[in-house]
């Protein structure tokens, strides 16, 4: 098996914080999984098969969900065509897929989604040298999205022009009743292990009503999964639908952000553009 980490307190493992907010929604089953790994490769497919048995997942195809070591994807075949034919996930025993593994759980549907419309380019343009712009974009999504759900039109609107003082200073209060966000790209979760100011995700602007803000997590991440799902397998799609979002600028998510003049760091909350 490729890729194996050490089962011991120094593995890159051991350093993931549940409390951290955006990580606190995965933190059930992902301290499990974490147990798990620690413990070796195989102690951690076994718990994730363990979880996909219980919970019934499909792949984009609605073959039931599994996780395979990666040295068990057939030689030339394409990963996202194997999960879609198959419901096989070749997981490595590393961070970045563990985090993978644990989005398939907590956004079932819009994983699926994103496995069908790759698959779906697959068989109509084959495996090439580039993935083309829809490959990319869906690759785009799952690796580095955040979902920006979003009651107030006002704030979506200041997010795509880079109005970081409307977003974060002036409209503070709104965020938790009139908007959120929740990081869904596995790679951008791996990133926030050792968190940075300049970590930066590609939001996926939401639309959702005012009850959103009423409704407990499970309800919220329900919401959130139907809806998205159903744009990314009826819309078009390209790297243009997303909109940078400096992470740690989320009030609540990072002490320093208390302070107006964080923001004022140009290198990070960049300046304006136009509105599409």
């Amino acid at each position: 098996m490729a890729d194996v980490i050490p089962a011991n307190a120094c593995s890159p493992f051991a350093a993931i914080d549940w409390s951290r907010p955006w990580n606190a929604p995965l933190a059930e089953r992902g301290a499990r999984w974490q147990s798990a790994a620690l413990a070796g490769y195989a102690a951690y497919l076994d718990a994730l098969n363990a979880d996909a048995r219980a919970a019934a997942l499909v792949s984009g195809r609605g073959k039931p969900l599994g996780f395979i070591a990666q040295d068990d994807l057939p030689e030339g075949a394409s990963y996202e065509a194997h999960i879609a034919q198959t419901g096989c996930v070749p997981t490595r025993h590393n961070l970045h897929d563990f985090f993978n593994g644990l989005m398939w759980f907590a956004q079932p549907r819009i994983k699926a989604a994103l496995n069908t419309r790759q698959a779906m380019q697959i068989d109509a343009l084959g495996i090439g040298p580039t993935r083309g712009g829809v490959r990319d974009a869906l690759t785009l999504f799952d690796e580095n999205a955040v979902l920006f759900a979003c009651a107030d039109r006002a704030l979506a609107d200041a997010l795509r022009r880079f109005d970081w003082r409307t977003l974060f200073v002036t409209e503070r209060a709104g965020w938790g009743t009139r908007c959120e966000a929740r990081i869904f790209g596995h790679a951008l979760l791996e990133k926030l292990v050792a968190p940075y100011k300049a970590c930066t995700g590609h939001a996926w602007i939401v639309e959702v009503p005012d009850s959103y803000f009423s409704v407990d997590d499970t309800a919220r991440r329900a919401m959130l999964d139907a809806l998205v799902a159903e744009r990314l397998l009826s819309e078009p799609l390209d790297s243009r639908a997303f909109s940078p979002l400096p992470v740690l600028g989320v009030p609540g998510w990072w002490d320093a952000n208390a302070s107006a003049d964080f923001y004022d760091d140009t290198s990070v909350f960049r300046p304006g553009r136009r509105i599409r």
